[in-house]
C-alpha cells in the first residue's frame, strides 16, 4: 500500500511538472518590489509561486505600518494644496527648492497597490510598485518613501530598501519621467506619549544613491530564472515541496 501510495505522488509530481512546462512557453508575470526580494531570499520559494506551483503561507503582517501610511498620505495631501511641504521636509537643508508631486489623480494611481506606476517588456511580462509620494525639483521627479520603525535606524538600516527604490525610479524612468539621481527615504520613530495620550515620533531623513541598473539587472535575472528549471536549493520553507 505504501509503495502504491508513493508510486501515485511521483506521477502526480511528474505530471505537475510536465504541465509547467507546457505553460512556461507561454506565460507571462507580474512582478514587484516585494516579489523580487522574495527571488534573492530563496529563489526556489520564488519560482513554485510565480508558476503557481506552491507559495508561502501569508504571515501576519502588523497593521499600524499601513495604517502609518495611510494618514502620512492624508498628511502629505494637506500641505500638497496649500503647495508646501511638510515640516519634516521643509525644515531640512536637503529639499531646497522641492515641491510635491501635484497631479493628484496619476499619484493617487500611483500609489495604489492595485495599480502603481507599471511597465511592461514586449513579452507582455509586467513589473509594477506603488509609491508612497513623489518630490519634484525642476522638471525632475524625486522617490520619497515613508518607513515606521519601532527604534531608532542603524547605519545599515536603509540598506534593506535599496532594490525597492530603485525599482520605483526604473519604473518612473521606462514611462518617459526624469528621475533625480538620489532618493529619499522618511523614518518615523516613536519617541514618547505626552500626557494628553498624543504620541510623539522623531524623523529622519536618508539620502540615497539611485542605481537604476540595480533594478533591470534584478528584473532580467528573475525572467532568466523563470525561464529555467526549478532551483534545486530548498530552504525551510520549500523543502519538500
Amino acid at each position: 500500500m505504501n509503495w502504491e501510495l508513493e508510486a501515485n505522488l511521483n506521477l502526480n509530481k511528474i505530471f505537475k511538472m510536465k504541465m509547467i512546462e507546457i505553460n512556461m512557453a507561454k506565460e507571462v508575470f507580474r512582478l514587484s518590489p516585494s516579489v523580487l526580494n522574495l527571488m534573492n531570499e530563496c529563489p526556489r520559494c520564488f519560482w513554485l509561486a510565480q508558476h503557481k506551483v506552491w507559495k508561502r503561507p501569508p504571515s501576519i503582517f502588523p497593521s499600524l505600518p499601513s495604517g502609518m501610511d495611510r494618514i502620512l498620505k492624508i498628511h502629505f495631501d494637506k500641505f500638497r494644496e496649500k503647495g508646501e511641504l511638510p515640516p519634516e521636509l521643509c525644515n531640512n537643508g536637503n529639499c531646497v527648492s522641492m515641491k510635491l508631486f501635484n497631479d493628484k489623480e496619476k499619484l493617487k494611481v500611483w500609489q495604489s497597490n492595485f495599480k502603481g506606476v507599471s511597465w511592461k517588456d514586449k513579452n507582455g511580462n509586467e513589473l509594477h510598485g506603488a509609491v508612497d509620494n513623489i518630490l519634484v525639483k525642476g522638471k525632475k521627479l524625486i522617490v520619497l518613501d515613508y518607513k515606521t520603525r519601532g527604534y531608532a535606524i542603524k547605519d545599515d538600516t536603509a540598506e534593506h530598501y535599496r532594490l525597492q527604490q530603485n525599482i520605483y525610479n526604473f519604473l518612473l524612468r521606462k514611462n518617459g519621467y526624469e528621475t533625480e539621481d538620489y532618493f529619499f527615504l522618511l523614518f518615523y520613530v516613536p519617541k514618547e506619549v505626552m500626557s494628553t495620550g498624543e504620541v510623539i515620533f522623531d524623523t529622519e531623513l536618508v539620502k540615497m544613491k539611485v542605481d537604476v541598473k540595480m533594478a533591470e539587472k534584478t528584473w532580467k535575472d528573475a525572467l532568466k530564472l523563470l525561464e529555467g528549471d526549478c532551483p534545486t536549493k530548498c530552504c525551510e520553507w520549500c523543502e519538500g515541496r
